[in-house]
């Protein structure tokens, strides 16, 4: 060997020895608890859907178990379970959480606002995911968007609604912002978890009930108990399921892992927008079939419903800081939207 390749041949092992040894990934072995039962579509099988496609992307390395409904806590308490670290994951949507962060309901479904493209174009390019982020930091979550739902319904009711007065008195659930539009009518909403609204419209606790789409509502069963089925569904043109996870743990992960995780986050949001346009049809005959009479709002209706929402809009916003940053940020960038959707869509 000369002299020279004598030189190169003890660098290269030098900067061998020098070089850190990259380290496998360490084993994830999370506990999810979901607000949804995994046999319940679009909801609860987004849930086991991503369980499963993570450890397949993740080569066995990143395992999530996914647990029934109230199999470790109540759906209404996953936060706070996962803050504490008690659990690792939770699989729900932001706004079972508006009683404690009044703005992530902005994260879950906005009345009268962005279809499915202008919602996901707003998370991922005007600046909706970083403050959610920082919404979340100082709980010491992390919240992903990991499912996407098409437009729901607006609700089920015993008696035809001919007129906003009709409302007046009636004990509703409602889930996220439309709630305090309704409040405005003179309902008195309630948040359920799924499990529990059935048994309550049966007993009469509840007088009426919205909850999701033809195919989701179908399969809870309400039909049973109310006839008159309303759309569209003004509170919830397009809903996000929100996968979420304690922040130290999602911080501790490697950059594969978290890339893994958004990947299959990714993969779902289109699966389950995909899904739920292609199931709805046979879900709405099938309604029809056990005597459900579909309504549509008129307009006059709709339009007063949205002024009840702009006036929320300027209450909340006046009362809570981080809900005006939120609704500003959807606000500015709908606006610069609105361009393109008035000359790029069919109207």
């Amino acid at each position: 060997m000369t002299k020279l390749s004598t030189i190169i041949a003890a660098s290269l092992l030098s900067i061998g020895l020098a070089s850190p040894v990259q380290a496998a990934d360490s084993e994830i072995k999370w506990k999810m608890q979901s607000a949804y039962p995994g046999g319940l579509v679009q909801l609860g099988a987004s849930g086991k859907y991503f369980a499963s496609q993570l450890e397949v992307i993740s080569g066995g390395n990143m395992k999530v178990k996914f647990y029934e409904p109230n199999a470790l806590v109540p759906a209404l308490e996953i936060l706070g379970a996962v803050q504490t670290g008690s659990i690792d994951a939770g699989w729900a949507a932001a706004g079972f959480w508006a009683g404690k962060v009044p703005a992530a309901s902005f994260f879950g479904s906005v009345p009268f606002g962005p279809n499915a493209g202008e919602y996901m174009a707003w998370l991922s390019y005007g600046g909706g995911q970083e403050i959610w982020d920082e919404l979340y930091k100082p709980l010491g979550v992390k919240g992903i968007a990991c499912g996407m739902l098409a437009p729901e319904s607006s609700g089920w009711f015993r008696k035809e609604i001919k007129s906003l007065t009709d409302l007046k008195g009636l004990k509703m659930r409602f889930y996220g912002l439309g709630a305090k539009v309704m409040e405005k009518h003179g309902v008195s909403t309630q948040l359920m978890a799924p499990g529990d609204i059935f048994p309550a419209l049966e007993r009469g606790t509840l007088d009426a009930t919205e909850f999701s789409q033809p195919a989701i509502d179908l399969k809870l069963g309400f039909y049973q108990v109310a006839k008159h089925y309303y759309f569209p569904g003004w509170h919830q043109q397009a809903s996000l399921l929100e996968l979420l996870v304690n922040l130290e743990k999602w911080n501790a992960l490697s950059d594969t892992q978290r890339s893994q995780i958004d990947t299959v986050c990714s993969a779902n949001m289109q699966l389950t927008l995909a899904e739920g346009e292609a199931i709805q049809f046979d879900a709405l005959a099938t309604l029809e079939e056990k005597g459900v009479n579909i309504h549509s709002w008129s307009n006059e209706i709709l339009a007063e419903l949205q002024k009840s929402w702009n006036e929320v809009v300027v209450e909340e916003s006046a009362e809570n800081a981080d809900f005006k940053r939120v609704w500003d940020s959807l606000s500015a960038f709908r606006a610069k939207y609105s361009k393109w959707n008035s000359v790029g869509y069919l109207k």
